[in-house]
């Protein structure tokens, strides 16, 4: 019994580290290369607080919008660009069978349209809603024994999504103050494939999706506008995955999840 469970366990090992049986040179740099994608999403990001830094010290003397932390509420409109990836659990068949060599997630990317409500709870605390419309798009590099390429597939979402969250506010110092974000998010897929009979999909997910969100951000006060660049990481807790016996890969994959990372400008009155 101990011979069985340590050759399951090698191979299962051989099957996550070593890959495919067959060399594919080109899967590891093209892994790499999508991996490193979220984290070019920092250099725009780095680049609007760049720009927004030297007008807001320079005006630093003169005290933009001196009204706006007495309001109990205000709104405001939201943009972003987002990436987004697949977080997979695989099932023993994956291990104990040779139907795929490899499932292997990347990273795609998105964007974002939204609406925002702020409701001031007390001086360092807000509450905020974000409803927004956001696209987006997962992948997945698989082959298999009769197919030696390895194939990407993509699945393309068009999520409404609705975040509420808690806006932990620090000191205002002149027209800059920075703020941390805890909260929570409900999405619904509208482009869901899970009731599609297309001979032509490979996966299907679940149009139902919640998880958490967790963010910085920083505001820059304006004369007339609040100017608010920030990034968040939105990880779902729901198993995408849709059941379909007659899709193999469905049958390799013990759950799926979705992490996002989203940069947003948001632009506040």
């Amino acid at each position: 019994m101990k011979y069985r469970c340590a050759l399951h366990e090698l191979h299962f090992f051989r099957k996550q580290v070593a890959i495919p049986r067959r060399p594919l040179p080109y899967l590891r740099p093209l892994s790499f290369l999508k991996a490193m994608k979220p984290s070019l999403l920092l250099l725009p990001f780095l680049l609007l607080l760049l720009l927004a830094a030297p007008d807001a010290s320079a005006q630093n003397r003169v005290r933009n919008m001196p009204e706006h932390d007495d309001k109990p509420y205000y709104f405001g409109l939201s943009f972003a660009f987002n990436e987004s990836q697949y977080r997979i659990r695989y099932t023993d068949a994956f291990a104990q069978t040779d139907t795929f060599h490899v499932i292997q997630p990347y990273w795609g990317p998105g964007f974002t349209l939204g609406l925002m409500g702020n409701l001031k709870m007390n001086k360092w605390v807000d509450l905020r809603v974000n409803p927004s419309l956001q696209f987006a798009e997962k992948g997945l590099h698989f082959n298999t024994p009769l197919n030696d390429s390895v194939q990407k597939r993509t699945v393309e979402s068009i999520y409404f999504t609705f975040p509420v969250s808690l806006k932990w506010k620090s000191e205002r110092w002149h027209n800059f103050r920075f703020y941390l974000l805890t909260g929570g998010k409900v999405d619904y897929d509208l482009a869901s494939n899970a009731r599609s009979r297309k001979t032509s999909e490979f996966l299907k997910v679940k149009p139902f999706d919640a998880g958490y969100e967790l963010g910085v951000g920083f505001e820059f006060y304006y004369p007339n506008f609040i100017f608010s660049p920030e990034i968040k990481l939105s990880q779902g807790l729901v198993d995408q995955i849709y059941r379909d016996k007659n899709l193999p890969l469905t049958n390799a994959i013990e759950s799926i999840n979705t992490r996002t990372i989203v940069i947003s400008i948001h632009l506040e009155g």
